[in-house]
Parts: structure tokens; sequence; C-alpha cells
């Protein structure tokens, strides 16, 4: 390939890159338009990309007429405890199937991926007759303890202690520690990219949920982000200001987290594929 060929060739993919990068970002920029301009602006027929009249009273209205702060609340809270059970029990349970010999073992690993087959929605009545007869219903802990499971994260953790040279657990053992003693000193820091990416994911998977809270969810109190935006619309109307705004709150703690941590989920991603 020419200079000249390699060059138009980086034009390409760069005019590639930049269209779908603004492709993608369309949508929310324009979510952020209509929510910084008044209600009859965005209703006017007369198109405008920008806000004539730039204001914040759509932000302030959200805030003031719905339990919006309450449903962060319970999302965070919610969120980071499904993370934090879903990392806890991931490590352990791709440690044990990776490195300890028990009777039963691949078809034990093999079962928990089945899990993965199972869509969702045909486990919502057997795990809200579990969560009902635990008294669990409209609860943090109903919300949390359905989302924990994720054989996708056992599997991923499994293949990356795998690819972990035996050397390691064998020179920690000769030193006297344990199995727990190992993951935690050995096997963990080791995997500190994966488990960020994997924690980072499980985060994002758990604030979006809507289904599940949905289903379990009956007080206003308890109501997480997404499910709460649906009750601004009711109690709003047609305001798209409003449910512009309130869709942008939702969505901003979960972004800035995500760019806070994209270094390390990209380089877990690249470690759990093997690249460099």
């Amino acid at each position: 390939m020419t200079p000249r060929a390699g060059i138009g060739w980086t034009l390409v993919a760069a005019a590639s890159a930049a269209l779908l990068a603004f492709v993608w970002a369309a949508p929310l920029l324009w979510a952020l338009s209509t929510a910084l301009r008044p209600e009859l602006e965005t209703v006017s027929a007369t198109f405008h990309w920008l806000p004539q009249t730039w204001t914040l009273d759509a932000f302030a209205r959200t805030l003031a007429a719905g339990n919006v702060l309450r449903w962060l609340f319970n999302s965070a809270l919610t969120a980071a405890a499904v993370t934090a059970l879903t990392m806890m029990l991931s490590v352990t349970a791709a440690y044990a199937f990776s490195q300890l010999r028990f009777r039963g073992r691949g078809a034990l690993f093999a079962l928990a991926l089945l899990g993965y087959l199972v869509p969702f929605e045909a486990l919502l009545v057997p795990l809200y007759r579990t969560m009902n007869r635990l008294g669990l219903i409209d609860s943090y802990a109903g919300i949390v303890l359905p989302q924990v499971v994720a054989p996708v994260a056992i599997w991923v953790f499994k293949g990356f202690f795998d690819a972990i040279p035996a050397d390691f657990r064998d020179a920690a053992t000769m030193d006297g520690a344990g199995p727990v003693r190992t993951l935690w000193s050995v096997y963990l820091p080791l995997s500190g990219n994966i488990v960020w990416a994997m924690a980072i994911v499980s985060f994002i998977g758990a604030w979006n949920n809507f289904l599940w809270p949905y289903i379990v969810v009956t007080s206003n109190e308890m109501m997480t982000i997404p499910l709460g935006l649906t009750q601004t619309y009711d109690a709003f109307g047609v305001r798209y200001a409003q449910l512009m705004a309130s869709a942008l709150l939702g969505a901003l703690p979960v972004a800035l987290a995500y760019v806070a941590l994209q270094r390390r989920v990209t380089q877990g991603f690249l470690a759990a594929s093997g690249l460099k």
C-alpha cells in the first residue's frame, strides 16, 4: 500500500468514526437541548437545534415535583449492593471451579452456565413467589438478591484464573496460604482490571434494570430511578423538557462512573480477551 493510499484509508476511518460518534451523540445532545429550554418552546412548530431561551427550570421542577433524589438513592444503594455481592460470589465460585479439585466440579460449572441460557423473564414468577414467601416484596433485599447471580461473570473470571500459571498458587501453598488467602493475595491482585471491568458492567446493569424493580416494588418510596421516571411522566403530563431533565438526571451518575473508570474497563476486557 502506498503512503497516499494509507493516508486515504486513515481519513476514511476517521470520517467514519466521526459519523458514528455523531449518530450516537445526537439523541443525547437533543435531550440536553430539550431539557434546557422552556416547556412552550419544546412544542413550538419552528425547529431550533439550540434553545432560544436557556433555562434550568425543567431540572428544578423535576427535583421539586418528584421523589427523584429518593429514587437516585435507591438506585445507588441497590446497584452498589448488587455489584458487591455479584463480584464476591462470582470471584469465589470461579476460583473454586478453576483451581480447586472436587467431585462434580464440571457438572456444577455446566449447571451454572445453563443459568445464562434461561431468559430472566422465564424466572419472574418463581422469583416473585420466593420473594413473597420470604417477605421481601417492596424491600431493598427483594430488589437486590435476584440480581446477584451472574453466570457470565463466573465464566469470565474462571477463564482468567485458568490462564494464571499454577506456579503462583503452588508458591502460596508452600508458604502456608489456604485457598482464601491465595485468592485474596495472589489471584485478585493479578485480576484487578477484569474485576473492575465486570464490576462497572454489573453496576450499570443493576442501575438500568427496569423489569425486576417494576415487578417487586409496590411503593413510590422504594422505586429506583428507571421505574420512577415512568411516574414523573404520569405526574407531569406531556412536558418534554421535564421528561428529558429527569432522564438526564437518572443517567448522569452511571455516565460519570463509566467515564471515571473507562480506562480500567478497557484494560479489563483486553485482559479477558487475551489481547495486550
